[in-house]
C-alpha cells in the first residue's frame, strides 16, 4: 500500500497540499513545516517516539492541522514512531527515546533515528520540543505516591540548566516561564507544571541516550514536556498544546488557531477529524462515528491502495480482503472492498437538495435536511447504498429522504451519512457523500474546565 498524507484545512475538498508520501506498509514519520514567511525563530515539536503516549503524538497532529503561524515557524513531527502509535507499543522495535547515543546499523529504526537527527541539526531550527505523556504529577517535594520527585506527568523536562550555545542558552530559565505561563492558564494547581531537571551529564545514563540530550550535546535548546497519563487522550492533549503556545510567545513566535483551546472542543475536534480519501477522492469516507464495519467499498481491482486523510495519525493497514482505519493507536473501522475497474469520464454530479440544485464534485460531502436527487445523466447509473425500490436499476431522478435509506448502511453509528455512488456500465466514477443534518449544528461547544 502507498500512503500520502493530506492536511484537511477548510473543507473536503481541499485535500491538495502534500506534506509527506512514504509507504504505507514502512509508517514512515512526516514532516510538516508551518512557515509564516516573518523573520522569526523555528520551532520543532516532535510526537509518538513512543506509541503508547498519545497525548503527545494527538496534540502534535493538532498543531498540523489547526493552527496558522504568522510569525516565524514551527516544524512539527507528530508521529515519530508510527509503527509504535499504530501497535499501541510503547516500542515495537525497543524504546526508540533510547537511541540517539549509539545504534547499530542491523537496529530496523536505524534510518528513522538519523532523520530525525537530521532534522534536529539542520540550521534552521532553534529549539526542540518533545512531546511525551508521563505517570502521575512531578513535585519537587513529596507529597504522596502520585505527586513527588520520581514522578513525570504535568512538567518541563530538561537535562541540564544551560547549555553552550549561541542562543537560548539557559535551559531552566525557559523552562520556568513556560511553567509559568502555563500555570496562569490554570484554575486547579494540582495540575500545575513544575520544571523537572535530569542532571543527565551527572551520570543519568538512561537520559543520555534520549533525543533532547543528543540536542544539547549538539548545541541546540531542547526539552521534553510530560502530561500526566493520569488524564484521558483530549485532556492530555489539551495540557501539551498549553505548553507549546507557552514556549511559541516566549520565543516570539505567533500563531493563529481554529477552535478555542478547551477540553470540549479539543474532544470533539479529536474525534471528528477522521476522514478519509481514496484513489484521488474517487472515494470519500467522513468517519465520525463509523460504524465498526462498512461493507462494499468500490476500490480499484488490481492496483494498491492510494489514499489521503484529514490528520497525519490516520494510516490504513491491511490486503485485499479487508482494510483496518487506524487513527493513532486505535481502529476507526474496518473496510469490506468489492473491486471494480474505475471509469474517469465522470468528475461531478448535479443534485437537487431541498429543492435547490447543486452542482458537486466526488468527493465531497453536502448537507442535506429533507430530502435529495440526483439529476440523470446519459449512459451513467446511479447507486444510492442503502436505498432500493422494486423494478428500479438507476436511482437517478428520483427524490429520495432519509427514511428511504436502510439505517444499516450509513457510515456512522447515528444512520446520517450515506454513499451515493455513479456507474458507467459495470465501471465505477465516484462517489458523492450526503449527510442529513436536520436540526442540529456542527459548531464547537463552549467549555467552562480547566483554563
Amino acid at each position: 500500500m502507498i500512503k500520502t498524507v493530506f492536511i484537511l484545512l477548510l473543507s473536503i475538498s481541499q485535500f491538495l497540499n502534500v506534506a509527506q508520501a512514504g509507504r504505507a506498509n514502512e509508517l514512515d514519520f512526516s514532516l510538516h513545516k508551518l512557515e509564516s514567511g516573518v523573520p522569526g525563530p523555528t520551532l520543532l515539536v516532535i510526537g509518538g517516539i513512543q506509541g503508547d503516549e498519545p497525548g503527545g503524538f494527538t496534540a502534535a497532529s493538532l498543531l498540523v492541522t489547526d493552527y496558522k503561524i504568522t510569525k516565524g515557524n514551527v516544524w512539527i513531527v507528530p508521529n515519530l514512531n508510527f509503527l509504535s502509535i499504530i501497535k499501541r507499543s510503547r516500542g515495537v522495535h525497543g524504546d526508540m527515546n533510547r537511541k540517539f547515543s549509539r545504534l547499530a546499523k542491523a537496529d530496523p529504526e536505524y534510518q528513522a533515528v538519523n532523520k530525525i537527527k537530521s532534522i534536529i541539526l539542520d540550521t534552521q531550527v532553534d529549539i526542540i520540543l518533545n512531546l511525551h505523556d508521563g505517570s502521575g504529577f512531578y513535585n519537587p517535594v513529596y507529597i504522596d505516591k502520585q505527586r513527588n520527585p520520581r514522578r513525570w506527568g504535568q512538567s518541563v523536562i530538561i537535562d541540564q540548566e544551560e547549555i553552550d550555545a549561541d542562543k537560548y542558552r539557559n535551559l531552566d530559565a525557559i523552562a520556568q516561564r513556560v511553567c509559568k505561563n502555563i500555570n496562569t492558564n490554570l484554575k486547579n494547581n494540582k495540575t500545575h507544571f513544575y520544571v523537572k531537571n535530569t542532571q543527565t551529564r551527572h551520570g543519568n545514563v538512561e537520559m543520555e541516550k534520549t533525543l533532547t540530550y543528543f540536542a544539547i550535546r549538539n548545541g541546540k535548546s531542547a526539552f521534553g514536556v510530560e502530561a500526566s497519563k493520569s488524564f484521558l487522550t483530549h485532556q492530555r492533549a489539551f495540557y501539551h498544546l498549553l505548553a507549546v503556545e507557552s514556549m511559541m510567545k516566549d520565543l516570539g513566535v505567533e500563531f493563529e488557531r481554529k477552535l478555542p483551546l478547551t477540553q470540549q472542543a479539543l474532544k470533539k475536534r479529536i474525534d471528528n477529524n477522521v476522514k478519509l480519501a481514496l484513489y484521488e477522492n474517487k472515494i470519500f469516507l467522513d468517519m465520525a462515528d463509523a460504524r465498526k464495519t462498512l461493507s462494499y467499498i468500490p476500490m480499484k481491482k488490481g492496483e494498491q491502495v492510494h489514499y489521503s486523510a484529514s490528520n497525519p495519525l490516520i494510516a490504513i493497514i491491511g490486503n485485499k480482503e479487508s482494510y483496518k482505519v487506524r487513527y493513532g493507536n486505535r481502529t476507526v473501522t474496518q473496510l469490506q472492498p468489492q473491486y471494480f475497474d474505475y471509469d474517469d469520464s465522470l468528475n461531478s454530479v448535479s443534485l437537487l437538495i431541498d429543492g435547490e440544485q447543486k452542482h458537486v464534485e466526488f468527493g465531497d460531502m453536502v448537507e442535506v435536511k429533507q430530502h435529495f436527487m440526483v439529476e440523470p445523466v446519459e449512459n451513467y447509473r446511479v447507486n444510492v447504498i442503502g436505498f432500493t425500490k422494486k423494478g428500479v436499476n438507476n436511482e437517478s431522478g428520483i427524490l429520495v429522504k432519509r427514511h428511504d435509506i436502510k439505517n444499516r448502511y450509513s457510515l456512522d453509528r447515528n444512520s446520517r451519512k450515506y454513499r451515493i455512488e455513479i456507474y458507467s456500465g459495470e465501471k465505477y466514477c465516484g462517489m458523492v457523500l450526503v449527510n442529513f443534518v436536520g436540526e442540529h449544528g456542527l459548531d464547537y461547544a463552549a467549555e467552562s474546565g480547566d483554563r
